[in-house]
């Protein structure tokens, strides 16, 4: 669910942009996000002019270890639109080429995509073929905010203290340049 409401989110980003980041959406969807890990508990959430946002769950454990960061990105590619995306979700595949519902002549092929002979009676989330899903990265949002809410959840799943980092226009080269290291304050970042 947190993944579709993301994809609907027009973060198309631009070369042709002076501004940082480059397309409105990726601060509509960063206010959302930010909103959504103070209501889970992230503490410390905080969103800069540029869109960056950063937050904290803090260590459960008693000895002093490395602080480890998650980060994604709001941007999806500017390669092809990511506005009014509708996404395609099957419940259940039950394998073979996938056609994709809003233009029919595109198809998920099996034969280019063996991958999906082990996917059978998963859920799978495709584009409908008029515009780009957007899963890079809105899919890294969605797991690294899931893993923040199953770790709040569950305090007996012991860890360090976790920084959650979201940056803009990854797509178009400038995800990091307004990141501050000092700030983020994690010993490595995946």
């Amino acid at each position: 669910d947190r993944f579709l409401r993301y994809v609907k989110i027009d973060t198309t980003a631009s070369a042709d942009s002076d501004s940082y980041p480059s397309t409105p959406g990726q601060l509509d969807l960063g206010k959302m996000v930010a909103d959504e890990m103070r209501s889970m508990g992230v503490l410390n959430v905080s969103m800069n002019s540029h869109g960056i946002v950063i937050g904290t769950l803090p260590s459960n454990v008693d000895q002093e270890v490395p602080v480890v960061a998650f980060n994604s990105h709001f941007a999806t590619s500017p390669e092809t639109t990511g506005k009014n995306v509708t996404p395609n979700v099957i419940d259940s595949y039950s394998g073979g080429d996938i056609q994709l519902s809003g233009d029919p002549t595109k198809i998920i092929t099996v034969a280019e995509n063996p991958e999906l002979e082990d996917l059978h009676g998963a859920t799978l989330i495709t584009t409908d073929g008029t515009t780009l899903l957007g899963g890079d990265d809105k899919a890294g949002i969605a797991i690294i905010l899931e893993m923040a809410n199953h770790l709040i959840e569950n305090p007996e799943i012991k860890h360090g203290e976790i920084r959650i980092l979201f940056t803009c226009d990854e797509e178009i080269g400038h995800g990091i340049d307004h990141v501050d290291l000092e700030e983020l304050n994690a010993k490595a970042c995946y």
